[in-house]
């Protein structure tokens, strides 16, 4: 449209609106004159084009009637039908979703943690706080409604206690909540027109985020006060292969500042104010403070056994009072709290006091310090790792070669668990190899495996072995089993874990030197114990000695065990030939390079990229590749992992899914249908002999009690039904474990057996209940998993992982029961398959669980999705789009720790599978879905690089086209055929592997 008709049009508009307000685009409000006058201005002024049509944009976007007190704060909607006040900031917001996933109002309640509302005078209830009407709770996200029975009204009531208590005169079973679908129910607060919409000023997410930080520092902040939205800086995806480790440097480096940068901040700003706080004594003698930390709902924060805080006390009844300490207990299924152990201190803690107090996290930057310092060493230091391993972890070419040892007449240590045939070719296979990978599947028994491995090697190079994992779980787990092969085992822990117990706190180094402290040494730490504290000149020599002590204990040792970022305490200045991680599947690349980088000649990576992987908070470095795993790269590269075949955890039944969904129908059955068959059992398994089933529910999901999770009351109740029916086929507490993804159903599902559980409470509170990341390595032997999700939307967030999936399907030894709207999940591909094979089965079923009947509902069909990098079972590999295909896939409950990429898997290999008869493009026959979305990566990889042509890229971060790949990979193969050796002594010196 040409200028002047544009200017024209606005003439007219001008007229017909006289009497109205309008942002210009300094945010300021001015009048349809005063817009006027401005254009008349400019009419004859063309080379002024750009202030012209920002003019014209001011008139169509921030059109507003009028301004009051009472408008929305994001968008300045002001009807007051639409509005609700935030009684924690004074703040008006509308239940609008314009440019928003929630509306305006909840959206601010969640970013605030704000969750008190009343509405307008004018609206149709008028001046009211909305509380509960039985015991005044005033949180938004705990309210409903029920009707009165006696009356035509409704009664406002919150969701646990007083929905759950029985009453004459409310019908609680009809409660549903104020909040639904992200947004207040039309009747509390209605959605704004069209025409309000339209004239509302436009306001995107990035700027909520921005003015809600705003506020923080000044409450009298606009959205004038923040920038306009501006594109997001990109960051270049890691690469498949590096040309030298300061390529490689260069790459991860910015990614461990980003994710760094987040975790500090997320830490830095969680203060939990007016808390109440449970004293007592630990053995030591040390002060331990309990409390409850309610925004760990949200899953946002890495807190960790021995996370330093600061508690402390300002008010009228004590005087100001601050303590140091280390967490030494942290939230569970079985209580809420954190437990603080305080630092010894001159001032002793007010433990007469309960309430009033404040916790702040201490944030600090160890791990990414040690991997920021593992990289440099990667790069500079020549003797930190062989020539091998530093090629093959570049991605180089390098001629395989194996190691001439002496192996062992048999494989299997006696008095130990016996291997079976693949666990005792993988030790094979390890020995004689400078790399290896092992996949160990769910229950095939990698701990045996990996046990047995470090054993041999001690006795083969008489060297001692470092063993790491990322979390301290898996540490000790796998610490204890060497115990148990009677090799010296020295055991790692960070000073801030040295209080806190462990199955194998015998084998900590510090109680090592504590149990062998002679002369001096025992002297001064007698007198620590006794005093608390020493001198400045007791405490250099208490330092010297204790350093000296611990230098011999390890020199001695066999095996030390730490976790992967303990590797990089200054304890351990020693280097080690070997080292095998544990669990390698779970931490990031830099995390894994921090012990191979201690000399290491030989590594083994054992794990299993089937299931979950890394947590990484910040999404962009996720995104960009730093959720991808050192294990999974090293597939990626062309290197085999070598796997465990024969599972000995689940009932036949139960693993015949995920072994031909996941492992392409490999895993065979260590265990018999009948070693995993109760025979007396009187739970009411649809099929006679198949003990699993999916249960459909057909309950919504809801918000929980800080908006940042979700729950769903009706699987809560059903759960409650099959556990009560378990304890009465005599199953104990101790035997049952309950999955749910989202820590708000994890809460309800608590707090709803024990008011509701038909048998002894007590029986209730031992069973778990728990995370799927809390359950990966660990079994029940019966599981109940809970998947919340059902709304309009058909949206099941993180349910999409496969990896997920996996875990939860694998938990199980003798039972498991699946809770989930069909309608909902079938949406999904996965699932589609999952909720087919339990059809085909006769185990989709509904009703009560006295009379469960066959599902009759009809699946939805999946959805399509973009064309991805994905294996021959539909994973995608663990990293960003514009590196290996993974879509950024973002919604609500994204913001959990553990949240994937979706992805489908439609290809097999059915070996002993059911799956080939609907898994072919005739059994679908659905409209508009296209399988070959779904085709196997491999028809659409180079052969370069086993993935798209678009993930090589140059030293800018800029994509190559195959030629560059092809020329590439000529000139890397006349490398390896010709001068390999040549360049790594070249590079190393001597080749020495």
């Amino acid at each position: 449209m040409g200028t002047e008709t544009v200017t024209s049009h606005h003439k007219d508009l001008i007229n017909n609106e006289d009497d109205e307000l309008f942002y210009n685009s300094k945010g300021d409000l001015v009048t349809i004159d005063q817009i006027a006058t401005e254009l008349e201005e400019l009419e004859d002024e063309y080379e002024e084009q750009e202030q012209r049509d920002k003019l014209l944009q001011d008139l169509d976007s921030h059109h507003v009637e009028h301004v009051s007190e009472h408008a929305c704060s994001y968008c300045g909607i002001d009807s007051p039908t639409c509005v609700v006040k935030c009684n924690s900031c004074d703040r008006w917001f509308c239940n609008s979703k314009n440019g928003t996933t929630s509306s305006h109002i909840v959206n601010h309640l969640v970013l605030s943690r704000h969750n008190v509302v009343s509405l307008h005078p004018d609206s149709d209830l008028g001046d009211t706080v909305l509380e509960c009407y039985n015991c005044g709770c005033k949180n938004v996200f705990l309210l409903g409604f029920v009707s009165a029975k006696s009356e035509a009204v409704v009664v406002l009531l919150c969701r646990i206690p007083c929905a759950q208590t029985k009453n004459v005169n409310w019908d609680t079973d009809q409660w549903q909540p104020l909040i639904e679908d992200r947004q207040f129910l039309s009747w509390v607060a209605e959605e704004p027109s069209e025409e309000e919409k339209l004239k509302a000023r436009l306001i995107t997410p990035s700027q909520i985020s921005k003015l809600e930080a705003k506020w923080r520092s000044n409450k009298d902040a606009t959205i004038n006060d923040i920038d306009a939205p501006e594109e997001q800086e990109e960051i270049p995806p890691l690469l498949l292969r590096y040309q030298d480790a300061y390529e490689y440097q260069r790459s991860y480096g910015p990614l461990i500042k980003l994710e760094a940068d987040y975790d500090k901040q997320l830490k830095e700003s969680q203060a939990l104010e007016h808390i109440s706080v449970t004293w007592s004594l630990a053995l030591n003698n040390r002060h331990l403070a309990s409390f409850a930390l309610s925004t760990f709902e949200t899953n946002e924060l890495k807190v960790a056994v021995g996370d330093e805080m600061i508690l402390w006390y300002s008010g009228l009844q004590h005087p100001d009072w601050e303590g140091r300490g280390y967490i030494v207990r942290l939230p569970n299924s079985f209580q809420d709290t954190f437990t603080l152990e305080l630092k010894p201190s001159k001032t002793p803690p007010p433990t007469h006091l309960t309430t009033g107090f404040t916790a702040e996290f201490i944030w600090k930057g160890t791990s990414y310090d040690r991997m920021q310092d593992s990289l440099k060493k990667f790069a500079v230091d020549k003797k930190s790792i062989s020539g091998y391993l530093y090629y093959k972890i570049l991605g180089h070419q390098v001629v395989d070669i194996t190691f001439d040892v002496p192996m062992p007449k048999q494989f299997s240590i006696p008095h130990f668990t016996q291997l079976n045939e693949s666990q005792s070719k993988a030790v094979q296979h390890v020995l004689q190899r400078p790399l290896s990978l092992i996949q160990g599947p769910p229950g095939t028994g990698k701990t045996v495996t990996s046990a047995t491995i470090v054993y041999h090697l001690t006795k083969i190079h008489k060297d001692k072995v470092l063993v790491c994992a990322p979390s301290n779980v898996a540490v000790d787990h796998l610490a204890a089993k060497l115990r148990d092969l009677g090799l010296k085992v020295v055991r790692l822990t960070a000073k801030s874990r040295e209080d806190v117990e462990s199955s194998v706190s015998n084998l900590a180094l510090h109680n090592l030197v504590a149990r062998g402290s002679k002369g001096e040494l025992r002297k001064l730490l007698r007198l620590k114990e006794e005093v608390g504290e020493l001198s400045a000149s007791d405490t250099k020599r208490f330092v010297k000695l204790v350093r000296k002590t611990e230098s011999e204990i390890l020199a001695k040792a066999d095996v030390v065990c730490c976790t992967c970022v303990g590797a990089g305490d200054k304890r351990l200045d020693t280097k080690f030939r070997t080292v095998l991680i544990d669990e390698s599947t779970q931490a990031t690349e830099p995390e894994c390079l921090i012990p191979i980088v201690k000399g290491a000649k030989q590594v083994i990576l054992v794990g299993d990229h089937k299931q979950l992987g890394p947590v990484i908070l910040e999404r962009k470095a996720g995104d960009a590749g730093l959720k991808q795993s050192l294990f999974e790269r090293l597939i990626s590269l062309g290197h085999i992992p070598f796997r465990l075949e024969i599972q000995y955890r689940m009932n036949p039944y139960l693993s015949e899914f995920p072994s031909n969904m996941f492992y392409e129908g490999s895993l065979q059955n260590g265990v018999t249908i009948e070693q995993r068959t109760v025979s007396d059992s009187t739970f009411p398994w649809p099929i006679h002999g198949v003990p699993m089933m999916f249960w459909a529910n057909y309950g919504r999901e809801e918000l929980s009690s800080n908006g940042t999770s979700y729950l769903n009351r009706i699987e809560a109740m059903n759960c409650e039904r099959i556990i009560t029916k378990l304890f009465k086929d005599g199953v104990k507490p101790e035997q049952i474990g309950v999955i749910t993804p989202y820590e708000g159903q994890r809460a309800y599902i608590l707090q709803y057996m024990q008011m509701n559980g038909a048998m002894d409470k007590d029986l209730y509170v031992k069973v778990e209940v728990a995370s799927v990341d809390a359950f990966q390595g660990r079994e029940k032997d019966y599981i109940i998993l809970s998947c919340v999700r059902a709304n309009d939307q058909q949206a099941i967030g993180f349910l999409r992982d496969p990896r997920r999936l996996n875990v939860g399907l694998t938990r199980a030894k003798y039972g498991l029961v699946i809770l989930g709207n069909p309608m909902s999940l079938s949406r999904n591909l996965l699932w589609n398959h999952l909720l087919i094979h339990f059809r085909e089965k006769g185990c989709l079923v509904e009703g009560t669980l006295d009379n469960l009947q066959l599902c009759t509902v009809q699946l939805s069909r999946p959805q399509p999705k973009k064309r991805q990098n994905v294996d021959a079972n539909g994973f995608q590999y663990n990293v960003g789009t514009d590196m290996m295909g993974l879509p950024n896939v973002q919604d609500f409950d994204t913001q959990s720790l553990m949240s994937f990429g979706a992805a489908g898997a439609t290809n097999f290999n059915n070996n002993g599978g059911d799956f080939s008869n609907y898994l072919n493009n005739d059994y679908w026959n659905f409209d508009n879905f296209n399988p070959s979305v779904y085709e196997n990566a491999n028809n659409s990889v180079n052969k370069y690089n086993n993935t798209s042509e678009n993930n090589i890229y140059s030293k800018d971060g800029q994509p190559l086209d195959s030629n560059y790949a092809a020329e590439l990979e000529r000139n890397q193969q006349m490398n390896t055929n010709h001068d390999v050796t040549k360049d790594l002594n070249k590079n190393f010196g001597s080749l020495n592997i």
